[in-house]
């Protein structure tokens, strides 16, 4: 899939909410997905670091994108409702998501870790997923064709000591995903699908392995074809998959 080459217009006409835009894959794949015709929304809880990419995605000619601030870690019921409704006044459907914000917690024993740091991780990398997608299904639904991807880790799939927050709120992605695939398959248009990045080079990668050579690690524009493949049409019937 990595030599996988989309068409310019892949994303004509769609509108796409990236999480975790401000920065590293989010960054890159919102800009990626402008770039191939979509709409974005940018949301993250920095905001000059959003109309920093909102004025990239402007100097390139694509659509406008929207910056929408929110802080995952602690926003309520209200604040995602008014998401939606936000999103359906302005655009009336919504053809993607991809969950990318993510939180990684201090490295430490379960016995260790603080309940305000567990509450925190699982919030962002997990309840927030969950939240969103079952308030913006109804906008997801309105689209020909829908995608959503979960950001997913090794440590989802194999657990390891110390990873305790973090393992625990990638397993339950991949769960998570899993269950809304088999949910939606037969009775929508909407496939749901995780990425494993590996490792790259981001923000959290360095809080996780500061000592980790740079160099050695692949940048998010590297992996970009895997978020553009499973974002756009040919990748119509591929659910429930991890890759």
């Amino acid at each position: 899939m990595l030599n996988y080459t989309p068409t310019p217009d892949l994303l004509t006409n769609r509108v796409i909410l990236v999480t975790g835009a401000s920065r590293g894959i989010g960054r890159a794949a919102a800009k990626a997905f402008a770039l191939h015709g979509a709409t974005v929304i940018l949301l993250a809880r920095t905001i000059p670091d959003l109309e920093s990419l909102y004025d990239e995605i402007e100097k390139n000619n694509a659509p406008t994108p929207a910056i929408y601030p929110l802080n995952l870690a602690n926003a309520t019921p209200q604040d995602y409702d008014t998401l939606k409704i936000d999103i359906e006044k302005q655009f009336g459907k919504l053809d993607g998501i991809l969950h990318n914000a993510s939180m990684l917690g201090s490295l430490t024993t379960i016995e260790l870790t603080p309940f305000e740091q567990w509450y925190h991780v699982l919030q962002v990398n997990l309840n927030a997923p969950f939240i969103l997608t079952s308030v913006l299904l109804p906008l997801l639904k309105k689209s020909e064709d829908a995608s959503i991807i979960f950001t997913s880790a090794d440590i989802g799939k194999k657990a390891r000591a110390y990873w305790g927050s973090y393992a625990v709120s990638k397993f339950g992605c991949e769960a998570l995903m899993e269950i809304l695939s088999a949910e939606l398959e037969t009775n929508t248009n909407i496939r749901v699908n995780s990425i494993n990045p590996g490792k790259i080079k981001t923000k959290l990668r360095k809080e996780a392995y500061p000592f980790e050579d740079p160099k050695s690690l692949r940048t998010p524009e590297d992996i970009l074809p895997y978020y553009l493949y499973l974002m756009g049409l040919e990748s119509k019937g591929i659910t429930g998959k991890g890759f």
